[in-house]
């Protein structure tokens, strides 16, 4: 079997708090009542063909709403514990989270009733600190807020934005 591929966005931005990321809560019964450890970089699964930037933005675009201006730097790979690799990419812009709009999955619930529910793939998404980010985002995914940090320290906004247009 192929190894399992996602793509996804992690989006951020530097302000008066200081630099913050835009992470979103999965819907569905499974989530409802978690928190940390619960939130993740949008992302989803490359349709056959596709590239990984393609499908980080095709899945932004689909579970949050329209992607921000901007060319997204990629990041970082990571392995999640199911083991399917997550290619994600950075991108400085703004989203105003109450615009959400996610497509959404369908799901027998409650299990084994015959009833078939749809879920938001994401119920909301929040703009948090590095600090409050690090405590709720999912565990395999908490490296790439250590990569935001390091490619953010390691080039000035000019030289990522250059580095973006190439």
């Amino acid at each position: 079997m192929p190894q399992q591929r996602s793509a996804g966005i992690l989006l951020y931005r530097r302000g008066k708090v200081g630099l913050q990321v835009l992470l979103g809560h999965p819907g569905g019964p499974y989530w409802a009542r978690k928190d940390a450890g619960a939130w993740m970089v949008p992302k989803g699964a490359l349709e056959v063909g596709e590239q990984p930037l393609e499908a980080a933005m095709r899945e932004f675009a689909e579970e949050v709403g329209p992607v921000p201006h901007g060319t997204p730097v990629p990041l970082r790979t990571v392995r999640q514990n199911g083991g399917k690799l997550v290619e994600v990419f950075a991108l400085e812009g703004e989203f105003d989270p109450t615009t959400l709009v996610s497509n959404s999955f369908e799901l027998e619930w409650p299990p084994r009733s015959g009833r078939m529910r749809q879920f938001p793939e994401m119920d909301r998404v929040e703009w948090m600190t590095m600090a409050d980010a690090r405590a709720r985002i999912l565990a395999s995914q908490a490296p790439l807020l250590d990569a935001l940090d390091a490619m953010l320290a390691a080039a000035p906004r000019q030289e990522i934005e250059h580095k973006a247009g190439e």
